[in-house]
């Protein structure tokens, strides 16, 4: 008995929760983009699109001309997010899991007495009629079994949609040879030079190399891991710990000028600092990325500081790393993408509040007390920083769909936006883009 875990991947998952909900979308081709501009790529497609050659990355005009018909929908996170966690409480029905990586998959680990093929057959079948009972056809699963959690992925990935593939120890590593090396989890673009420079082309030639022909292209102890993932071994799982909180954004067309700039980098050191406070972390390092258009070479600056967590000396460490910024662009730079990062990461609890702190410290963790617990009960950026308001007036940066994690909604959602109003009673525009040049304030 050598099957250990169980891993269900959900089908095109973003593009089935919207044929989901949308009836009449059903087994039509259907993509889901970020924003609704004709210049944006795909984040993710339906089967019915896939087969004429849409998949994540294509642009939308590109998907237009391979696929006419294709209907494009709005990216829906927090949608998916709720889904989500109805669909792990499905499975929990059926088997216990591990905690998910991702959203739209989850490794499942077998007891002794479910480890046989026909044992493991059975609850596989029962999530996929647990799942067709609870959303019919639109929302399927692949699923793979395995000796180990990586197997176990990679057999889930070989028939879609709707699949289920058992690995037997006695199967490996044959049934792993008509893949090619890219279907590998763990080989990226930069692995998979390495892996020709070293002359191995092919799964087959990947799963005869030694361990220490593995750590050596690795270039550590990661090349004996994939070698033992390849052929089998159930290692234990190796836990990460955070060790940066950090979001990014590409700027609108409104908001390519310095203080769209600001302001965007300020809602989303906001949104990291309620993340640090919420899961007990204080930083001592802030970083910050400027990608400029037309060049290859974004503008970074970055400080260290005593351990903190408070939002109003995180934007103030911002606005002074901001503040040399327009004397670093020329005339014809342009701002089109944010990226702030707190790092340094240490436990609350290891710094004692002073035992005298002053009457602005108490205030701040005062202040900070009521941002966290307005914004997690009616939603992100219900009350902010006058600073932010461009950002928050555009809507800039929200919550975005997600891959290798599940977001919290409480602190990374976003209540909807209010329009400023002028006397007139119009709702006022932002500035155009190249309007303002300075950081002010």
């Amino acid at each position: 008995m050598t099957l250990r875990y169980l891993f269900v991947d959900f089908n095109s998952y973003f593009a089935s929760v919207e044929q989901l909900d949308e009836p009449a979308l059903r087994g039509r081709p259907v993509a889901v983009i970020p924003v609704a501009s004709e210049g944006t790529c795909c984040i993710a497609a339906s089967y019915q699109a896939k087969a004429f050659g849409v998949k994540t990355g294509t642009g939308v005009r590109q998907a237009r001309q391979r696929c006419p018909d294709i209907v494009f929908r709005l990216a829906r996170p927090e949608r998916y997010i709720a889904l989500h966690h109805e669909l792990m409480a499905l499975i929990g029905q059926c088997i216990p899991h591990e905690t998910p990586a991702s959203i739209d998959e989850v490794a499942c680990p077998l007891l002794l007495n479910e480890r046989s093929e026909a044992a493991a057959r059975r609850i596989a079948g029962q999530i996929k009629d647990a799942l067709r009972q609870r959303y019919g056809s639109a929302l399927t699963c692949s699923i793979g079994i395995a000796p180990n959690r990586f197997l176990a992925k990679t057999a889930a990935d070989m028939h879609k949609p709707d699949g289920l593939t058992v690995l037997q120890q006695h199967d490996l590593p044959q049934a792993l040879h008509p893949l090619s090396l890219n279907e590998l989890c763990g080989i990226g673009p930069s692995m998979h030079r390495r892996l020709l420079a070293a002359g191995i082309d092919t799964t087959a030639k990947l799963c005869a190399a030694s361990p220490r022909q593995l750590k050596a292209i690795w270039g550590g102890i990661g090349g004996e891991r994939f070698w033992a993932d390849l052929h089998g071994v159930d290692s234990p799982l190796r836990h990460s710990t955070t060790r940066s909180i950090g979001h990014s954004h590409v700027l609108g067309p409104e908001l390519r000028c310095l203080a769209g700039a600001r302001a965007v980098a300020g809602k989303l050191l906001a949104k990291a600092a309620m993340r640090l406070r919420r899961g007990g972390w204080k930083a001592t390092q802030l970083q910050l990325t400027v990608r400029l258009l037309g060049r290859e070479q974004g503008l970074q600056a970055q400080c260290r500081f005593a351990a903190i967590d408070d939002s109003q000396q995180l934007l103030h460490l911002l606005w002074q790393l901001l503040a040399p910024l327009p004397d670093r662009l020329g005339k014809a730079d342009c701002p089109v993408a944010i990226a702030v990062v707190l790092s340094g990461l240490e436990a609350a609890g290891m710094h004692a509040d002073e035992l005298f702190d002053d009457p602005q410290q108490r205030r701040r963790r005062s202040l900070n007390q009521v941002l966290d617990a307005v914004n997690q009960r009616y939603g992100n950026n219900t009350l902010y920083f006058g600073a932010l308001q461009a950002a928050i007036a555009t809507g800039a940066a929200p919550l975005r769909i997600p891959f290798q994690v599940i977001p919290d909604v409480s602190t990374q959602g976003e209540a909807r936006p209010l329009p400023r109003r002028r006397a007139d009673g119009r709702c006022s525009t932002p500035a155009r883009a190249g309007s303002v040049r300075r950081l002010d304030g």
